[in-house]
């Protein structure tokens, strides 16, 4: 498991979301390359755990899941 710190404009878009739970965010997280890292927790809106790393510039959408 690898954790990655989400770059700003990420974190800022998050903090306005609602929570999945107790101080976590569960998201699907679309990359540049259109991969999706689907059910990804996020935690504090500020940094997530993933089994894939990838750099955090690659990222395309954060999007909460429902």
């Amino acid at each position: 498991m690898t954790t990655i710190r989400l770059p700003a404009i990420w974190i800022d878009r998050l903090v306005h979301l609602p929570e999945s739970g107790m101080g976590y965010q569960r998201v699907n997280i679309r990359l540049q390359r259109g991969k999706v890292l689907k059910n990804v927790m996020v935690f504090n809106a500020e940094e997530c755990q993933v089994l894939e790393p990838f750099e955090p510039s690659e990222i395309e959408d954060v999007e909460l899941v429902r």
